[in-house]
This record gives structure tokens, C-alpha cells and sequence, in this order.
């Protein structure tokens, strides 16, 4: 193995901060495309007209999203590299469901018990209990959140992935992997058949071939074939995110999204860029301890600032200018999801942890002291 090649191992084994921030930074950007462009019924205005000069920023908000799936592509590799099927299905449990059933249990209490309309999902107990199994849509639910359908995405993605832990992961059977779904993804670009966007995801599947790509660049180094990868990924990622942006502003019109298409192509490349800088290492020096914070703070944020500003934006709206309503909704937002990630998510994670800890160490080994980082190594970035 070359020297680089070396290098990428050690870095393909262990948690990269730097994908806390960029996780962060996505969710973020989620949050300012519903609070700045997309909340109109929460705002009881169009927020690009209360938001002029961040409306183009905003509306480019919604491809953090996008920036998710690579993160995910990149981090679900690391984790069931050299991992059993069971082992990466407990590790999804423990980090999805936690804080996913508090966002469930808080979004129905907040339709059921308060005077809360907008964004309201109009869901029996039933179907708020569906939505309970993160499977809602296979059964023909909606979501009692907006943002739960990158959850379906994703949980798509992990069983694609497990076929893969099935067979055994190795290089060799990630390259073909990797090279035919984005073959199929290609192939079916723009269908509208149902089981091809089931399965083969022609709308997504590039976002997380690239983060494949880029852990592999990490593990084995820069080979060619993973640029070449990567390369391709990136040409139907930023057809597929015109495609997205495109499709949102026929909808609302211009005026309510106003992103050109050049800035959606630019904001993916942007993305592709990024991932590659974290593949060689070149953002390897990000390492303030609470970047760890912030990734254990994204899932949470992503899950409740819709629910945030469903509660908050009315209340305020018309007593506190709109850009202080904002900050205000978006401070208590992560205040919360900060308590979530305490009290839900933290404590189950350190549990099954400290089990599976106790299992693998021999009946004579002192026990370990208990880690400061949340669960699983690299797992944190794996989800919005």
C-alpha cells in the first residue's frame, strides 16, 4: 500500500469530527430553507418577501438534505466495514429511534392539545402510531413530520447496504456495488415507475455512491476508479438537484424561491468538494471536542425545528420583528433538541454500548472508563 494509502486507512477507522460540523452545518441549512422560504403558513406571510436579502441562501437550504446523504454514504461505510448484519442493525435502532419517538409523541401533542394549525399533518392516533415504525409510507401514511421522508430514504439506503454486509464488504465488491446502482440510477433518471424509485432511488442514489467514494479514498487513498466514481456521481447529483429546486419552484413560483440554477449546480460541487477535502485530510485539523456536540445536537435539530416553529413563530410573529422571531425560534429549537439528545438519545446509546462493551472484554479485563463521545464510533454523522 502507498504512503497515502496508509494514510487513508488510519482515517477510514476512526470518527472524523470534521463531518460533525459539515452535518451541523447542513442541518442548519435545512432550517433556514423552512424558516426563510418554505413555512409561509407558519410565518402567515411569504418568508422570502419578510427575508429578501437571504432568500436565495435560504432557498438553497433545501439541498442540506442532499449534503445528508452523501455524509450518510461516507459514514454507513466506515461503520459496517468489517461489521456483522446484526451488529450494524442494532447501531441503527439505537441511533434512529430514540429521539425519532419523542419527535413522533411531541408533534402529536402539539396538534392534539394546543391550537397549532399550521403544517398540520390531520393524522388519526392510528397513523401517528404508524408513524412510530419509521415504515409509514410503505403503508401508505403521511408523515406526521415534513422532514420524515429523508428517513424512508435513508432506511432504503440501509437495506441496500445490508445486501452488501450479506455478501462481504470489501473493495472490490464496493466498486461494483457502487458502479451499478449508479449505472441503474442513470439508466432510469426521470422514471416515474414506483418500484424503480423504491428501490434503485435515481433521485438520490448519486449522493450516496459519492460519500462511498470518498470513505474508500480515506481507506485505500485517491485511486483513480474512486474519482472516476465520485466524478460521475457528482454529474447525476447536480442533474437530479436542478431537477429538485426546478420541480420546488413551479410549485411556489420565483418569487417565493428565487435560485438560479447555476447556484444549485455550484452548491453541489460546493458539496463534492468538501467531502473530497475531508477524503485527503485536508480538514483533518477541525478538532474542537464540541464539533462532537454539535453532531450529537444535528438528528435532534433536524427531527424538532419544525415543531419549534409551529409552537414559537405564531406566538411571536407579531410582536417581535421577524428576524429576532428567527434567531429566537432557532436558539430554543437547539436548546431542545440539545435536552433530546440528553435525556432520549444519549442515555439508550451509552447503554447498549456498555453491553456490548462487557460481551467483548474477557472476564479478567479491567472494565473501560465510560467514553465521553456519544455512540458508536462515526455513527453520529450518519443521519440528519
Amino acid at each position: 500500500m502507498t504512503g497515502a494509502g496508509s494514510r487513508g486507512a488510519a482515517r477510514g477507522s476512526g470518527r472524523l469530527a470534521e463531518l460533525d460540523l459539515l452535518r451541523f452545518v447542513a442541518a442548519l441549512a435545512v432550517l433556514a430553507f423552512h424558516y426563510f422560504i418554505a413555512f409561509a403558513s407558519v410565518w402567515g406571510d411569504r418568508p422570502s418577501k419578510l427575508f429578501p436579502a437571504i432568500s436565495t441562501l435560504s432557498g438553497l437550504g433545501i439541498l442540506g438534505v442532499e449534503l445528508f446523504f452523501m455524509i450518510s454514504g461516507f459514514v454507513i461505510l466506515m461503520s459496517v466495514w468489517g461489521r456483522g448484519l446484526g451488529a450494524f442493525a442494532l447501531s441503527r435502532l439505537v441511533r434512529l429511534f430514540p429521539a425519532y419517538w419523542v419527535s413522533v409523541g411531541v408533534t402529536a401533542a402539539v396538534y392534539g392539545l394546543t391550537a397549532a394549525t399550521a403544517l398540520d399533518p390531520k393524522l388519526s392516533a392510528g397513523e401517528y402510531g404508524v408513524n412510530l415504525t419509521m415504515l409509514q409510507r410503505a403503508f401508505g401514511v403521511y408523515d406526521a413530520n415534513g422532514v420524515y421522508w429523508s428517513l424512508w430514504v435513508e432506511l432504503r439506503f440501509y437495506l441496500l447496504i445490508s445486501v452488501l454486509v450479506l455478501v462481504g464488504v470489501t473493495l472490490n465488491r464496493c466498486l461494483v456495488f457502487m458502479g451499478v446502482w449508479l449505472l441503474a440510477a442513470g439508466f432510469f433518471a426521470g422514471s416515474e415507475d414506483k418500484w424503480v424509485d423504491l428501490v434503485v432511488m435515481p433521485k438520490y442514489a448519486a449522493y450516496f455512491v459519492g460519500g462511498m467514494a470518498f470513505f474508500l479514498m480515506t481507506k485505500h487513498g485517491p485511486r483513480l476508479i474512486l474519482w472516476c466514481l465520485a466524478g460521475i456521481s457528482a454529474g447525476l447529483a447536480v442533474n437530479s438537484a436542478i431537477d429538485r429546486v426546478a420541480g420546488r419552484i413551479e410549485k411556489v413560483g420565483y418569487a417565493a424561491m428565487p435560485v438560479p440554477e447555476w447556484a444549485v449546480a455550484a452548491t453541489v460541487i460546493f458539496f463534492y468538494v468538501l467531502m473530497a477535502m475531508v477524503a485527503l485530510g485536508w480538514l483533518s485539523r477541525l478538532r474542537w471536542r464540541g464539533l462532537v456536540t454539535l453532531g450529537a445536537l444535528t438528528y435532534p435539530l433536524y427531527l424538532f425545528h419544525t415543531t419549534a416553529a409551529v409552537v414559537i413563530i405564531p406566538a411571536l410573529r407579531d410582536t417581535l420583528p421577524p428576524w429576532l422571531t428567527a434567531v429566537v425560534t432557532t436558539l430554543a429549537a437547539m436548546a431542545f433538541s440539545y435536552l433530546v439528545y440528553r435525556v432520549a438519545e444519549r442515555p439508550v446509546q451509552e447503554f447498549v454500548k456498555a453491553r456490548r462493551r462487557r460481551r467483548a472484554a474477557p472476564p479478567s479485563a479491567p472494565p473501560s472508563p465510560p467514553p465521553w463521545e456519544p455512540f458508536a464510533t462515526g455513527e453520529k454523522a450518519s443521519v440528519p
